[in-house]
């Protein structure tokens, strides 16, 4: 492993730690009524039809039909996001495709998957699913009603991703029990958490995942939206209580299914330590993959990502 030997940040992004060091990290202390908060948050998830509607997209692709999807999600959001079906071959597994903080403006056309339905949702509040006044900007929106334990936004956008499963499952009801969630940095976090609890996910890989033990990311030095939560909480310092509930490696506990997850050595974003404790936490059937860097660029990445997404594509492989 190499970390990036120069860097503009005024803070070490391995934060001294070594390979052993973090996989030993456990995930922290959990809230009482962790289990009983999820588990009633995804029943009631699961009582909404998310009514699809599907539309010809303008994206076009060789090897895929492109289609434009809205979905209703918790609340009467309104979740805007593609569906993309292949040309050749029939559709025998679903995939939802996470997204990470700065959004998304188009499916990915590169994942190595054959066979399968791919759903790329937006959660609410960001790209096709903008919602004002909840903002766009993610130091903002990793704030929207943090003080409010049920209303938390990250809450809603767990169940933006469970009524995505739901989608599938309407859609293509042959797909119930061979779907899959990927997700990287706001993406993993958040699938961490729906996979916890959502039975109907039978696999997953989660990238560089953040909200990843929450005490600790309000600690390290970091960019981005973990910096904006941890100035948030130095004027309130309650809002732990929120945070606690939202812990992606206490719900990785609790995860069942085989999982891939990637983590970084090197990450000013989403810090390593709060990577690894989501993927140690994680009770078996679970491959971690090591990265040199994370929300950064270094020589050597393209050749390790190329790694990454063939092992993506064995994986969630059609059997």
């Amino acid at each position: 492993m190499t970390f990036p030997k120069t860097h503009p940040f005024a803070f070490d992004p391995t934060y001294g730690m070594k390979l052993d060091e973090l996989l030993a990290i456990e995930p922290p202390d959990e809230p009482e009524g962790f289990d009983d908060f999820w588990q009633a948050r995804y029943l009631k998830a699961l009582t909404v039809d998310p009514q699809p509607v599907l539309s010809r997209s303008r994206i076009t692709h060789p090897d895929w039909h492109v289609l434009d999807l809205v979905y209703l999600s918790t609340g009467e959001f309104r979740i805007g996001g593609w569906l993309l079906l292949p040309r050749a071959g029939q559709v025998r597994r679903g995939l939802v495709v996470g997204h990470g903080y700065g959004g998304r403006d188009r499916p990915d056309f590169d994942l190595p998957v054959e066979e399968t339905a791919l759903i790329f949702p937006c959660c609410r509040g960001l790209s096709l699913s903008a919602h004002p006044p909840i903002s766009e900007n993610p130091s903002w929106h990793v704030l929207h009603d943090i003080d409010r334990p049920e209303a938390y936004i990250i809450g809603g956008c767990v169940e933006d991703i469970w009524l995505a499963v739901s989608t599938l499952t309407a859609l293509y009801p042959w797909l119930s029990g061979h779907i899959g969630y990927s997700g990287i940095s706001f993406g993993g976090g958040i699938g961490a958490m729906a996979i916890a609890y959502d039975e109907r996910i039978d696999r997953g890989h989660l990238a560089l995942p953040s909200f990843g033990h929450q005490p600790l990311r309000l600690m390290l030095p970091s960019v981005g939206s973990a910096q904006s939560v941890q100035e948030y909480h130095k004027k309130h310092p309650d809002v732990l209580g929120t945070l606690r509930l939202y812990d992606a490696a206490n719900a990785a506990s609790r995860i069942k299914v085989p999982m891939l997850t990637a983590v970084a050595l090197f990450d000013p974003a989403v810090a390593p330590p709060c990577q690894f404790a989501v993927a140690n936490a994680i009770p078996k059937f679970n491959e971690i993959f090591i990265l040199d860097a994370g929300h950064f660029d270094y020589p050597g990445s393209a050749e390790q990502e190329a790694v990454l997404r063939d092992k993506v594509g064995q994986f969630f492989r059609v059997p």
